[in-house]
């Protein structure tokens, strides 16, 4: 017979029986708690000024039903375990009449010390009504052992969520199993998104670019973030159960997050949360192997993390006067600035050293009028194939976002005597963090000041039009607008149907077959040919020194002993031309184009 239990002193008769009939309540076996029945409990708390417990078995069955003081209830062991290493198979819901739904110390004991499958706290105002939920499950950690997991702020309409029994469950089939989430120290990354489905995809290759596992994603479509937690703390509840029930170690948010927003999303979520930025900077720090491409990934995640101190946390106090508001907190965190600013200073001197390293070396090639072509585009298009396949490289290839990050130049000579710098640069992205831009200016600057820009698109990718156009805005962003380009959609021998049209010069190749890329040098030296002016003389044979000057200046296309002298025709950039006609004007009987 179903029986009332704990502290039920002055409670009326009519009241009883409202409680009694809690018993009969109907709970489906993939509902936690029905709205309906958290409504009755909030209702009935306020009527009876007391905290109120009911325990639910995992089939739904109502186990008991008790009343405690007005701050606290007593909680029993009702367990329904097969073995003393498995869950209860119970869950306890108990109220707050106080209006706080956060679960105290001495609910997360009881969780733990009872081998609960979970426990949720409802706040209720005196009114009546829910203010909030609170839950913890007990789950194994990287040894087996049972221990309570973070405490969950759920909004009430989430509480019949399945996702939550199925939590529960897959906790119970690791205790059984005696698996651990963690145990193979790989991160596993739940995915959040306001954008799109193609951006919350680049960002899952990202998130594995980095190492880690993607176990699920959400997408809450969003015109704008919201201020506060990014999703909005309801669907932050709807989040927090999703990760939590595919054993999620971190969360991944697809966009640039304020120090605001990622305080209260891991309050929210109970989780570690990183933001697109420090992903891709983290992948960044992984991929540089040069000293500069380290210095310049130091200094992007300095400004970063500079940009992101926050003094308002609950263990830092605030600048300003009065009493309380001054303390070890802040100046902590104003060591922190100064020690960061520091750094900062530091290496942006190490890296001008560099950049007026690179300054040399530049003014060196100009003077000799090596023309230079960089490789340009989205990441992961193949620009580190196409240097290979052209320029027999062995720069490394790997089918993942940012393999390469440092600038690699490789000197090409055709068989028609062309000479020119290829030069491979990093990968562009979407979203392209500023402080990393920032950073790597004097890398891009390097590759974006090249006389021929070769923009890479990936034939294989549905996204390539998109990619294309993010890959215009970072080209814009840095000045690289006025040089000759080259479209080029590389991975041709797999490429997707929808690009049998292209526009009118876009060159289709392949580095991996070697299709397309006679095409590609003609394209390139074609362009670089018009930088250049052909010239025809007559160098008497007392003046020979001239022609060695011409062979250095230029390249001889066709050379013809007569009887006064040797007719040449070559060919050499404007600069040199012009120098030559200017030294020796006497020479020159007519202007060969």
């Amino acid at each position: 017979m179903n029986e009332l239990n704990g502290n039920l002193s002055g409670i009326r008769d009519s009241v009883k029986q409202e409680l009694l009939a809690l018993y009969e309540a109907e709970v489906a076996s993939d509902e936690f708690l029905p709205q309906d029945l958290a409504a009755e409990l909030a209702r009935l708390t306020a009527l009876v000024r007391r905290e109120i417990s009911v325990y639910l078995a995992r089939n739904g069955q109502v186990l008991d039903v008790s009343v405690g003081q007005a701050d606290r209830v007593s909680l029993q062991d009702l367990g329904q375990r097969r073995s003393e290493q498995r869950l209860s198979r119970v869950r306890c819901i108990h109220t707050h009449p106080n209006g706080d739904p956060m679960l105290s110390e001495v609910d997360i004991a009881a969780l733990t010390s009872l081998r609960l499958d979970a426990i949720c706290a409802l706040g209720v105002s005196a009114e009546g009504s829910l203010t909030g939920a609170s839950l913890a499950l007990l789950s194994p950690d990287e040894s087996g052992v049972l221990k309570a997991g973070n405490i969950t702020m759920l909004n009430v309409s989430l509480l019949d969520h399945p996702q939550l029994m199925t939590a529960i469950a897959a906790n119970d089939q690791l205790v059984t199993t005696g698996m651990s989430v963690t145990a193979d120290d790989i991160e596993r990354a739940f995915l959040v998104s306001t954008d799109s489905q193609t951006s919350l995809n680049e960002l899952a290759a990202l998130a594995e670019s980095a190492g880690a596992v993607v176990v699920g994603s959400a997408l809450q479509m969003k015109t704008k973030p919201d201020s506060s937690t990014y999703i909005g703390s309801g669907k932050a509840s709807e989040v927090s159960l999703e990760a939590q029930a595919r054993e999620a170690t971190l969360v991944i948010v697809d966009d640039e997050l304020t120090g605001i927003q990622n305080s209260r999303l891991e309050d929210l979520l109970g989780l570690p949360v990183i933001d697109r930025t420090t992903l891709i900077l983290d992948i960044f720090a992984q991929r540089a192997v040069t000293s500069e491409g380290k210095l310049q990934v130091s200094l992007a995640q300095l400004n970063y993390r500079a940009s992101h101190l926050i003094g308002a946390r609950a263990s830092l106090s605030r600048l300003g006067g009065g009493i309380g508001t001054r303390g070890p907190g802040e100046s902590k965190l104003e060591m922190d600035r100064r020690v960061i600013r520091n750094r900062i200073q530091f290496l942006r001197g190490e890296l001008k050293e560099l950049e007026r390293q690179r300054g040399i070396r530049r003014k060196n090639r100009i003077s000799s009028d090596v023309p230079n072509v960089a490789l340009v585009g989205y990441t992961n298009t193949g620009k580190s194939t196409l240097l290979n396949a052209i320029s027999g490289a062995d720069v490394l290839v790997k089918d993942q976002l940012f393999a390469t990050l440092d600038t690699v130049s490789r000197k090409i000579a055709t068989r028609e005597g062309d000479e020119f710098l290829l030069t491979d640069s990093v990968g562009f992205i979407s979203k392209l963090p500023t402080d990393l831009v920032e950073a790597f200016r004097s890398t891009l600057d390097e590759a974006m000041g090249a006389d021929v820009l070769v923009i890479v698109s990936d034939a294989s990718s549905p996204f390539a039009l998109e990619q294309r156009k993010a890959v215009e805005e970072v080209l814009s962003s840095l000045g690289a607008s006025e040089q000759p380009r080259i479209e080029v959609y590389n991975k041709w021998d797999i490429a997707l149907p929808e690009y049998s049209k292209l526009p009118p010069g876009t060159l289709r190749v392949s580095a991996k077959t070697g299709y397309g890329m006679e095409d590609l040098l003609s394209a390139i030296t074609e362009i670089l040919r018009k930088r250049e002016r052909v010239e025809e003389v007559l160098i008497p044979f007392e003046s020979y020194h001239i022609l060695n000057e011409i062979r250095g200046q230029g390249r001889i296309i066709q050379e013809n002993h007569e009887d006064q002298g040797t007719r040449v025709t070559y060919r050499a950039p404007l600069a040199a031309a012009q120098k030559i006609r200017a030294q020796y004007p006497s020479l020159f009987e007519k202007k060969s184009t």
